[in-house]
């Protein structure tokens, strides 16, 4: 690690920010508020941050906690987090036009929890207990599920049939985490199945193996995300671990303290999943007026998915809510 305060840089992480699946979501709101015009209600937060939250309201999203609060005959977006079959019944039953606009890598992990419940196996989903991916993923097939918070969930874990147990995980994980839960899990479990592929976001894993490589040489790692970002989150952590000398989560760049900066040469800087590159520019901008013009990008590998946007935008939503309420 460099001591060499003369020379200051920026070790840029690339891949960063926006994944397919959230750019999919914030754009499929974007277009039904230029389509049917506001207001469109959108049910929780769209993606884990905040900046994007407040871009949407002022161009006219409402976001609501429960599928309720909307009212009757209007339009509901999904968020990328993915929701239950059951929110889909509440919003029939309230005669509500939805844009379903859930991660089509989470919903690859609904499917498998569905496929999985039908052969009567006992699903043990990896994941953060109350977050809206996991609350989504569970309420495929409630009966079968079972929740595994991380190794030390393990112990504490039964099941029917240890001949027919499978796990799946919360799309936002670390790789490391998820793979020591499953580590100890097959060592209490071991005919325990794998998904038919890791359910880690393609997304997640490339930031983390990003970030990781930026770690190594850096005094300092900044991951621009908010505090409610699961994948932003655990960046931090990923950098810590791969022997970052300290690491922050900020949501912009007026959180960054400039103490952070103290006998630091090299600063890494990435961006969770659900962060618009604007932010990034923000902190390169503060860190350039601080002494960090150097900027080096670091790049592992590169991303090339995109996601079609939600067929739901294919259609005339408000006519068709106006006929539910009608009906």
């Amino acid at each position: 690690m460099a001591n060499d305060t003369d020379r200051r840089r920026v070790l840029l992480a690339a891949p960063r920010g926006y994944c397919a699946g959230v750019d999919r979501a914030v754009i499929a709101v974007e277009r039904a508020l230029e389509q049917y015009g506001p207001p469109v209600y959108v049910r929780h937060e769209i993606v884990h941050n905040k900046y994007v939250v407040r871009t949407l309201e002022k161009k006219g999203a409402v976001f609501v906690e429960e599928t309720s609060e909307v009212p009757e005959g209007e339009i509901v977006i999904f968020s990328a987090h993915g929701v239950s079959p059951e929110v889909h019944k509440e919003a029939e039953r309230g005669r509500l036009a939805t844009i379903d606009a859930t991660c089509p890598l989470v919903t690859k992990v609904h499917k498998e929890a569905v496929r999985f419940a039908k052969e009567d196996y006992d699903i043990l989903l990896i994941g953060h207990e109350g977050h809206e991916e996991v609350i989504g993923t569970s309420g495929e097939a409630p009966e079968h599920i079972t929740l595994v918070d991380g190794p030390d969930d393990v112990a504490g874990v039964e099941v029917r049939d240890p001949s027919k147990v499978v796990w799946l995980s919360q799309t936002t994980l670390s790789v490391d985490e998820t793979m020591e839960t499953v580590d100890a899990l097959k060592q209490r479990f071991p005919q325990l199945v794998s998904p038919p592929s890791d359910d880690i976001c393609y997304a997640t894993q490339n930031r983390q193996t990003a970030i990781k490589q930026v770690a190594a040489d850096a005094d300092l790692v900044l991951v621009v995300g908010s505090k409610n970002s699961s994948n932003s989150a655990r960046m931090v952590e990923v950098a810590l671990g791969a022997g970052a000398g300290a690491a922050y989560l900020v949501d912009n760049a007026e959180e960054i303290d400039e103490a952070w900066l103290d006998g630091v040469a090299t600063v890494g800087l990435s961006s969770g999943a659900s962060v618009p590159e604007v932010l990034v520019d923000g902190a390169l901008a503060w860190l350039a007026e601080r002494g960090f013009e150097d900027v080096e990008v670091v790049q592992p590998m590169r991303e090339h998915i995109q996601f079609s946007l939600p067929k739901e935008l294919r259609r005339d939503l408000r006519a068709e809510a106006a006929a539910k309420v009608r009906d």
